[in-house]
């Protein structure tokens, strides 16, 4: 059985819309809608990144959040160290069973295996920044609007079909 956490993918995109943002102050309703998820989930995750210092928050009928700190300062570790997140990959929990030399020592070593490989995910996280994200987020929509939209024919693609 499957089952995905979302919390860290969803601080990183309430963070990553602070950012596009520039500054300006967002609603928890707001950033519900983007991320598409339950306004309870989304403020949870909001409150989280406020305790750990990432974001600001005021309250009441016009309440609404920001960055605390410039993008370039916030690494994607910060974020998810902030939304508390379980790590990736972990090891069953199932008991040992004795008789079985794989159930005797599977554990111990599928744990040092998955320490390491958090610890190189952590450090992945570390080198990125919300200011790396923001960028990378901007320069897709750039790119997306000099694409023909679905269904429409480039001038090239236009020539080829038409011989010209």
């Amino acid at each position: 059985m499957s089952v995905k956490n979302l919390q860290f993918a969803v601080s990183v995109h309430i963070a990553t819309t602070l950012g596009y943002r520039r500054g300006e102050a967002v609603t928890s309703s707001e950033l519900a809608a983007s991320v598409n998820a339950e306004p309870s989930f989304v403020r949870r995750s909001i409150a989280k990144l406020a305790r750990a210092g990432l974001l600001s928050t005021t309250r009441g009928k016009y309440g609404a959040c920001s960055l605390a700190r410039a993008p370039e300062e916030i690494t994607l570790l910060d974020i998810y160290r902030a939304a508390g997140a379980p790590p990736p990959a972990c090891a069953h929990s199932y008991p040992v069973q004795p008789s079985c030399p794989v159930s005797s020592q599977i554990q111990p070593c599928m744990n040092g295996l998955l320490q390491e490989a958090q610890a190189g995910f952590e450090a992945g996280l570390e080198r990125r920044t919300l200011a790396d994200l923001v960028e990378a987020v901007r320069a897709r929509e750039v790119a997306a609007a000099a694409r023909p939209a679905r269904g429409e024919w480039t001038r090239s693609e236009t020539s080829a079909l038409c011989g010209a």
